[in-house]
């Protein structure tokens, strides 16, 4: 079926969300137009808005700004001075200094509480449709709920509980939250329907374990959120291995040869996603997160040079430290999930003339002198038989054709780390080939959970039991075999935390899995780049103050999280 739901049909343009709303009110604008709508027009029309605003939420400045800016893989300077200054947000957020009135925040608080909302008004309705598909989007409704709360828990440390549309929820927090949660995936998931039925781009049972298993891993945080240190129950970590097990023993799915194809924008059909947003071309999604990081005089499509990078964030040294040491003598990019080449001319500068449709920029961690078509007064340059130029980049967008786009190691909060060459970049996701601004129309589906992620949460679980189980090893080394479209990652001879959480970071970086990652493993508190907060209330963020104003008529409903 893989079926996509047209968004803009009925219930998706009926409906108006108040998007700082603390009690989850819906407004329907006009219920007689229901009237002339078949019973399958009204199913998808109340389904589709359950999964609608996931491009806006995992756009660059929303759950991907929260999960890897605030960490040591990101950072965000002043370009330049002024670039990206924002008020100093992404300072802040950086170096744990963020406060209640945060855009990005509230951007973030904004989308969840909305799709939250939207689960609400499906599952209401849902529940007496008459179509024939109103049982299978009821459970995914009820389970994109359940997905929806746990972000709102593990960003904010509380989740909203409500079943009437017309009552306001209830606020939990800690155990009786995680309980919450587990409770509706485990009623949904028999409900549901495997990938080859719905693709990667909806809830299937698959995707409801490997939920199920990230919110068992991450059960001791969730409950005890500033602990001094986490205890990690045996009995969690048992169900983490059951439900990992339930995926990788399906058969559905499978580890991807070519590691960037997972990030591609044909991977709607890549079988080791899982679940991901789905942004097929006319679901109208965002090239955000392959723009977001590449430079503004890098032009990665020969058709569009209007479509560029804006000198966003790159990783920190620290981060890129850790595959240094990793590889020692040898370089990083010998790992095929560190970088792969596109372009000839980095390694033979004489393959200076490329035809438009071989044009392709590099992908991975980007360093150096940085090579590809050059805009001069909106055009590219040609060579004489018509072929894209492709040279040494400088910054002539900028009006310093004298400073070259050539990527340093260095990059913090001082001047000279600030530049618009400072840091490495990263273009994990292919830049789609249609973006004509460099910003809109994306192709590659965001990850929210992929095969890789499961094996070494399996790994995790089962070192976290027994320190030395050496099939948690087995684990991290199927997943770096995998990778045979070049020379795979060598295969490691031990295994303990320390390295896996390395491992994590090499096989999941820029996938918005980093924050979480590093409060987890006890590291969130450390010191990198700029950032030496060490305050364990900063592990969560604070619930914004609109919010807080917004339920400011019910007297001790909305409390702000402690530090902010």
């Amino acid at each position: 079926m893989n079926k996509k739901f047209p968004i803009l049909l009925t219930v998706a343009g009926l409906l108006m969300f108040n998007s700082a709303c603390t009690d989850l009110k819906e407004q329907v604008l006009d219920e007689n137009l229901g009237s002339t709508l078949t019973d399958e027009q009204t199913a998808n029309g109340l389904i589709a808005p359950v999964y609608a605003l996931l491009p806006e939420l995992h756009k660059h400045t929303n759950y991907f700004a929260l999960q890897e800016i605030s960490t040591d893989e990101a950072i965000l300077p002043y370009r330049g001075g002024t670039d990206w200054g924002d008020n100093g947000i992404y300072l802040a957020l950086h170096a744990h200094n963020s406060t209640s009135t945060d855009p990005n925040i509230k951007g973030t608080w904004d989308q969840i509480v909305q799709s939250i909302s939207r689960s609400i008004t499906a599952i209401t309705t849902l529940s007496t449709a008459k179509d024939a598909n109103s049982a299978l989007y009821l459970a995914e409704a009820r389970g994109m709920r359940a997905y929806y709360s746990m972000m709102m828990l593990d960003l904010f440390g509380i989740v909203f509980i409500k079943e009437d549309a017309g009552t306001t929820s209830t606020i939990v927090r800690g155990a009786e939250a995680v309980a919450y949660i587990e409770k509706e995936f485990l009623a949904v998931e028999p409900m549901l329907q495997n990938r080859a039925a719905v693709g990667s781009g909806r809830l299937t049972k698959a995707a409801v374990w490997g939920l199920l298993a990230r919110l068992y891993l991450n059960s001791a945080v969730y409950k005890n959120i500033y602990a001094p240190q986490f205890t990690f129950a045996s009995t969690d970590m048992d169900k983490v291995i059951e439900y990992t097990d339930k995926i990788i023993n399906s058969g559905e799915y499978k580890l991807s040869a070519d590691y960037f194809s997972i990030f591609g924008n044909t991977n709607h059909d890549n079988t080791e996603l899982i679940f991901a947003v789905d942004q097929r071309p006319d679901l109208n999604g965002h090239n955000r997160l392959a723009y977001f990081s590449l430079a503004g005089d890098q032009f990665p499509l020969a058709a569009f040079p209007a479509a560029n990078g804006t000198d966003g964030p790159a990783i920190t040294s620290d981060f890129y430290q850790t595959w240094v040491q990793a590889y020692g003598a040898e370089d990083p990019k010998r790992d095929p999930r560190f970088y792969q080449e596109n372009l000839s001319r980095y390694s033979n500068p004489a393959d200076s003339c490329v035809a438009d449709a071989n044009y392709k920029i590099n992908r991975g961690i980007l360093r150096g002198q940085q090579y590809g078509a050059i805009r001069v007064n909106g055009v590219f340059l040609r060579c004489p038989d018509g072929k894209l130029k492709v040279g040494r980049l400088t910054n002539l967008s900028r009006n310093r054709g004298d400073l070259p786009v050539n990527f340093t190691e260095k990059i913090d909060f001082t001047t000279a780390g600030s530049g618009y060459s400072a840091g490495y970049r990263v273009e994990k996701y292919e830049f789609s080939r249609v973006s004509d601004t460099g910003r809109n129309k994306g192709e590659a589906d965001i990850s929210i959970l992929r095969l890789a992620d499961v094996y070494l949460m399996r790994a995790e679980a089962k070192l976290r039991k027994s320190a030395g189980d050496a099939t948690a090893l087995a684990d991290v080394n199927t997943v770096r075999a995998a990778r045979t479209s070049t020379t795979p990652p060598p295969a490691l001879t031990s295994m303990n935390l320390d390295l896996l959480y390395r491992e994590r970071g090499f096989e999941l970086y820029w996938e918005m899995l980093r924050r979480t990652d590093m409060i987890r493993f006890g590291k969130y508190e450390g010191t990198w780049t700029e950032k030496t907060n060490n305050d364990v209330h900063k592990r969560i963020f604070p619930i914004p103050q609109t919010a807080i104003d917004g339920a400011s008529n019910l007297p001790g409903y909305m409390q702000q999280n402690t530090g902010y």
